[in-house]
């Protein structure tokens, strides 16, 4: 009887300790304070844009660029994939890169999306993103 009381103890001590010096070490990588977490590089040279379609608005806009998600307004209805290829079809006109460069990641029948844009760098798109932002 008397080891497992003393396993028992020693097992909760130790989670204990264990998890108020676990969370003290966290690495910061230099990249999200310099750009929002929803703009992120894929090796080679894709970048991955987290985007929160609005579809069925009067005219195609980018809303807000925030941690969670790139705030987009499309001109088009979300049926038929018209929504999809209408956001495609501005991020390139934004980005200023082909059209066949963008594609849907995930999310293609979500308000959601991840948006990759291959052969161009992090810092375009960012430039690109902030200069058509009318959140300023």
């Amino acid at each position: 009887m008397g080891p497992p009381k003393g396993r028992g103890k020693d097992k909760s001590n130790s989670k204990g300790g264990q998890s108020l010096s676990s969370p003290s070490p966290s690495p910061s990588p230099s990249n999200e304070n310099k750009y929002p977490c929803c703009i992120r590089f894929l090796p080679p040279s894709t970048v991955a844009i987290t985007v929160h379609a609005k579809p069925g608005s009067k005219l195609p806009a980018i809303t807000d660029i925030n941690d969670e998600a790139l705030g987009v307004q499309i001109d088009a209805p979300a049926k038929d994939g018209e929504a999809n290829a209408a956001l495609l079809l501005f991020i390139s006109s934004v980005l200023g890169v082909k059209r066949r460069q963008v594609s849907i990641g995930s999310g293609s029948r979500s308000r959601d999306k991840v948006v990759l844009v291959e052969e161009v760098s992090l810092q375009n798109v960012f430039d690109a993103l902030k200069k058509a932002c009318q959140c300023q």
